[in-house]
């Protein structure tokens, strides 16, 4: 198995349990009632529509999304990382179905074009910083990234007392 087969079979399997997870939502305003920067349903929604595919692109292509003339590297840490507050939210969940489907159709596309020479053997930075990692590392934990919130999600849908359980969160319930 290929890198990128690994890569690919981990991304349908988060997108999945995400999507399933989505058809759950109906409160787009809900956030925990306590403690601070929390995203509301609807703001991380629209985080998991782009935190994976639109990441991987960024990595492998060097496309961030940008207007032209910016570059990633130029932005400032509080639009690289903004507070919850500042964070855009979907209007639906249809909406953010069209989304995720979209962010999970780049991410294949994106994975389709690589191989394990490139996996391995390139090493770059994230643009919001860590440690110099290979290509399969930093898209692994974009695809990870994803898996990261869509267990917030399971949280927040198990505080508003929502019937989840384990199979939900592994897209298996």
């Amino acid at each position: 198995m290929s890198l990128a087969s690994f890569l690919r079979e981990d991304a349908l399997a988060v997108y999945a349990a995400t999507e399933g997870l989505f058809g759950l939502v109906d409160d787009l305003d809900w956030k925990p009632a306590t403690g601070t920067n929390w995203m509301t349903v609807g703001q991380l929604l629209h985080h998991c529509t782009n935190a994976c595919g639109y990441c991987l692109n960024g990595f492998a292509n060097g496309d961030w999304g940008l207007p032209e003339g910016e570059h990633i590297d130029d932005l400032p840490p509080e639009e690289m990382l903004p507070p919850a507050e500042k964070m855009p939210t979907v209007m639906s969940v249809a909406e953010a179905q069209d989304l995720l489907e979209a962010d999970r159709a780049l991410a294949l596309e994106v994975l389709a074009g690589l191989d394990d020479a490139r996996l391995l053997g390139e090493r770059i930075v994230a643009p919001w910083g860590g440690p110099e990692l290979t290509l399969f590392q930093q898209l692994n934990g974009m695809i990870w990234h994803l898996g990261q919130h869509k267990g917030q999600l399971f949280y927040y849908l198990k505080l508003q007392g929502k019937d989840v359980h384990t199979g939900h969160l592994w897209g298996v319930g």
